[in-house]
């Protein structure tokens, strides 16, 4: 039987100093605000044939570790954080065939700005742009943009249904084939292929039409990472892609079969959307170094568990400098309104151990499957969990991004992953849309 290939995407924390402290990483801490090492990333998984780069973002400095924003400062963690708009219009520059995909909540730009920005930035790409499209989970941010905070969890889903058809209504309001370009009768643009919007909703209005002109791709792909139950149901109503953290096999498996399900109750064919799971591989030239790296990958983790705690806390909006790091997550009193699938992961699998014993090796060495090993031995589990599975691929989560890791994935796993049948060895199509749809 012929083997399938996996989609593959990378999940870039929006910051190049994300890595700052980390070995390998050159001279970061000084040349951070030049984005070289992320064209450097675009263009190594495009040689790679990756079908996308998600960038990550978060628009305020954590606090949430105390109430203090100096332990995410000392550390660079999620801090600094330039525009991704900029980022991805960089990227784009640098290549012809891999997707970008941005990110942008749906409370920091009117859906207006938002639907511009993003054809604007899949016209300067032609046809290569996605967003990720995010709710929040942080009051921090909201405040930033004046808002006292953000609405309950499952709200701001509501919000975002409305802020996704007022978004696609401003893209549709170009017909195609509205840009005719007749030099001899001296048209550029067909009116009648033009239209008002007048989107009139709860939430949001706006009268269109949009002025930056069509989308190559008539509809840019929508990329999202629901995890609780309403995030599911949201993703599968208006996902292209599907960025998901499921723990074991079983997980991974059960979430995809949920979301497919979801998706055919909203008339959609689930082939449509592809899932793809995180994953953080560590590689060696032997399974004994492969090992010895995951060790002092461990290591490294738990002599920085409130690095960690800081930074987990600032995801899921809880602070954790408060509980006891030797008291059994099951006794503790933890809640959130960010992101509840990853606090509900985080207590299942933590059991009676302590913060201590969890954060040690919470996603210091695996995320939804362990992959530890050569990239022969890795890249034939990949294969097998994604059988098990049911597909659809998998997305790349580094904090140690460099360019050795880079090197690591591009010429060490993925020529073992092109070996199985199990990665395309060229893009087949010129836009990020229809590499998607090929398998």
């Amino acid at each position: 039987m012929t083997a399938k290939p996996l989609h593959l995407a990378w999940f870039l924390q929006g910051s190049s100093a994300q890595a700052w402290g980390e070995e390998w990483t050159g001279h970061i801490g000084a040349n951070w605000m030049v984005p070289e090492l992320f064209g450097d990333l675009a263009r190594s998984l495009e040689r790679a044939c990756f079908d996308y780069v998600l960038i990550e973002d978060s628009s305020y400095i954590g606090e949430s570790y105390g109430g203090s924003t100096a332990i995410y400062l000392e550390n660079a963690i999620a801090v600094p954080r330039q525009d991704p708009a900029i980022i991805a219009a960089l990227m784009t520059q640098q290549t012809s065939r891999i997707g970008i995909v941005p990110t942008f909540a749906t409370y920091s730009h009117h859906p207006y700005l938002l639907a511009r920005l993003i054809a604007s930035l899949d016209q300067v790409s032609q046809g290569r742009i996605g967003w990720n499209a995010v709710t929040g989970s942080s009051d921090f941010a909201a405040m930033n943009y004046g808002l006292p905070g953000l609405p309950e969890h499952d709200a701001r889903y509501d919000i975002a249904d409305e802020y996704l058809a007022a978004v696609r209504a401003l893209w549709g309001s170009w017909e195609p084939g509205a840009i005719i370009n007749d030099t001899a009768r001296g048209v550029f643009i067909d009116p009648a292929k033009v239209h008002h919007v007048n989107f009139a909703g709860k939430y949001y209005n706006t009268r269109g039409p949009l002025n930056a002109g069509p989308c190559p791709q008539g509809q840019p792909v929508i990329a999202q990472a629901g995890g609780s139950p309403r995030g599911r149901e949201f993703a599968a109503c208006h996902a292209d892609t599907i960025v998901a953290h499921a723990k074991g096999i079983g997980g991974m498996k059960s979430y995809r079969e949920d979301v497919r399900r979801h998706m055919v109750a909203h008339g959609r064919n689930p082939d449509d959307c592809k899932v793809l799971f995180m994953i953080a591989p560590i590689l060696g030239e032997t399974e004994e170094l492969a090992q010895e790296h995951k060790r002092r990958r461990a290591a490294h983790a738990a002599a920085q568990i409130k690095q960690r705690l800081a930074f987990f806390g600032k995801l899921i909006s809880v602070d954790f400098s408060g509980f006891d790091l030797d008291k059994p997550i099951c006794d503790l009193e933890i809640t959130t309104n960010g992101h509840q699938l990853n606090l509900e992961q985080f207590k299942r699998i933590a059991g009676r151990r302590t913060l201590r014993e969890t954060m040690a090796d919470y996603n210091a060495t695996s995320l939804s499957v362990e992959l530890v090993g050569t990239p022969g031995t890795v890249a034939a589990r990949m294969g097998e969990v994604m059988e098990e599975v049911g597909g659809d691929g998998y997305l790349f989560s580094l904090n140690n991004v460099s360019r050795r890791t880079l090197a690591e994935i591009e010429d060490g796993l993925v020529p073992a992953l092109q070996a199985r049948g199990l990665a395309r060895k060229a893009y087949s199509f010129a836009q990020f849309r229809e590499n998607l749809l090929e398998f």
